[in-house]
């Protein structure tokens, strides 16, 4: 059976890449007219207000990754805190009277088809319920009422204080506008927002841990998946389950659910409707048959154990953590004049993506680090215009250099960091095209491919398909925010050419596969934007 998974796995992979002359299937226009609503509420359910204007935490830049000392209580305020930061709203923009939201976490075209389910403890001024977090009003919806004894069975079960945090997607969302290519951009999103719930938990000393032991069955009926009527094209598929720990930090987490509460769970009476999203719909079944095939089966999960080097603080940032997350913005247009980066900063940004033991946001627990880095460096001081390696698993050098080119010269650039020269001169233009000709590839300071070991991952598990993305998405993240703190600013790029990628790199099988690329450089402001802040259309 995984034979044939394998096969229908790498074909729909196949089948999804862009190609110079061949974009993969899609509508081919946007269709406005039914352009999905970018909110879910379960309307019907039973709502509690999260409270607004209370202060960040007061923590530095680097407390984004080691994790705050200051350990804060799990009570409703931090929780509300924790959410905001990581998938609240950040900030409304206008242009020309049309109005629309951006959010803390990042997503493919803006589009959103990320949703987070909570199955919380009681707490003052907050029932033990499962519930569902909605951005737009920063508000939980409770979808089932649990019984008192929650909190104690979660404590006992994980060996502290915290809740679990379920999150899915809408794949109707991606596909109105991305077609196949959409089951992609959906599992990058969920890794974007995976790292979004890392770094707010690191400010606050808690820890997300992902729990690798249910299937996808079993955490869609957690979370009431199985049983919700979803309006037609529009359901939400289980993508993960975390526990969110707010007491022992660097305890081992249990990698399953304590099965009381399964139980309980899986019995319990449902509230509200799920609103619909778009009046007419598309449907692209290879979606949902891939989402089937690469679907995760109830599993026995190690933990990773990563290395603990220090983080390189050559660059720290001025500006607060939080600052930081709220300032986070993708970018339409870089400035050629301006989009260069002193060597310390760019090797800061490099940097945060190495996978450490305990700290955010890969020691989550998602897996090992699959996915490796090749930069087109365009304007760094100290370092020549090319084609570089970062390698954030060093052990893997051996497996690259055989699939790549073998002309690539592999010298070291760096002697602290895992950073390969391969090749010398200006890739601006290929980076540009190569990335559906789009400009900010080549006019920021460098721009990024990421590779992931593909066939093996994917031998040893199919469903480890849509975790090479979510990995993707955590890395994303990271350079979103180092980004950010180094003075510069991010956007990660789904559309990109992927079998002229692999021609550049001499990859000649899918032993190596690009899944993801990201660009960084010096935005361009549109002054023609109009701002308001994130909550604006709320009373309270």
């Amino acid at each position: 059976m995984s034979a044939d998974k394998l096969k229908e796995i790498i074909a729909y992979h196949d089948r999804t890449k862009h190609g110079i002359l061949r974009l993969a299937p899609s509508a081919g226009y946007l269709d406005r007219a039914n352009q999905p609503l970018p909110f879910r509420f379960y309307e019907g359910a039973p709502g509690l207000d999260l409270p607004l204007g209370l202060p960040d935490p007061d923590e530095h830049h680097l407390a984004l990754y080691r994790r705050s000392s200051n350990l804060q209580t799990c009570g409703l305020s931090n929780l509300s805190k924790f959410l905001e930061l990581s998938l609240g709203l950040s900030a409304w923009k206008e242009l020309q009277g049309n109005r629309w939201s951006l959010r803390m976490n990042p997503s493919s075209g803006n589009l959103h088809p990320t949703e987070c389910h909570l199955i919380l403890p009681g707490s003052e001024g907050l029932d033990s319920g499962l519930y569902h977090y909605s951005p737009f009003g920063h508000s939980l919806e409770r979808r089932a009422a649990l019984g008192d004894g929650t909190g104690k069975i979660l404590e006992e079960h994980f060996g502290g204080e915290g809740f679990l945090l379920g999150l899915t997607s809408i794949f109707w969302r991606e596909s109105w506008k991305y077609g196949e290519r959409a089951y992609r951009y959906c599992n990058h999103d969920t890794g974007h927002a995976l790292a979004c719930l890392s770094f707010s938990a690191a400010l606050l000393g808690w820890k997300v841990r992902w729990l690798g032991n249910p299937g996808d069955s079993e955490i869609a009926a957690l979370l009431g998946l199985d049983r919700t009527g979803f309006p037609d094209y529009e359901d939400e598929r289980a993508d993960l389950l975390c526990f969110v720990a707010a007491g022992k930090l660097n305890a081992s987490v249990p990698g399953g659910v304590p099965v009381e509460l399964a139980d309980q769970l899986r019995n319990v009476e449902l509230a509200g409707t799920p609103n619909r999203l778009s009046r007419e719909h598309r449907e692209w079944k290879i979606i949902g048959h891939v989402a089937q095939t690469a679907s995760k089966p109830s599993t026995e999960y190690p933990e990773t154990a990563f290395g603990s080097p220090p983080l390189l603080e050559k660059s720290v940032s001025a500006l607060k953590a939080a600052e930081i997350i709220r300032r986070r913005r993708s970018v339409w247009e870089f400035s050629m004049e301006q989009s260069f980066a002193g060597r310390n900063e760019f090797l800061s940004i490099l940097d945060r993506t190495v996978p450490r033991s305990g700290m955010a946001p890969f020691d989550c627990g998602l897996g090992p680090a699959r996915v490796q880095l090749v930069l087109f460096v365009h304007d760094v001081s100290g370092l020549e215009q090319g084609l570089y390696a970062f390698l954030r698993d060093e052990s893997c050098r051996e497996e690259l250099e055989d699939s790549f080119s073998a002309e690539f010269a592999w010298e070291r650039a760096d002697g602290a960091l895992p950073l390969y020269v391969l090749r010398t001169g200006d890739y601006r233009n290929q980076s540009m095209t190569l990335s559906c000709n789009q400009q900010i590839a080549g006019f920021g300071t460098f721009a990024v491919a990421m590779v992931a070991r593909f066939r093996e991952t994917l031998e040893e598990a199919p469903w480890a398909y849509p975790q090479l993305f979510r990995e993707c998405g955590q890395v994303g993240q990271a350079l979103y925010l180092e980004a950010e703190a180094q003075g510069l600013r991010g956007t990660g790029i789904g559309c990109y050419f992927d079998d002229p990628v692999h021609e550049l790199l001499g990859i000649q099988d899918n032993r190596w596969q690009s899944l993801y690329h990201f660009t960084v450089g010096a935005p361009i402001e549109d002054a023609r934007l109009q701002s308001y802040p994130p909550y604006f259309h709320l009373k309270r």
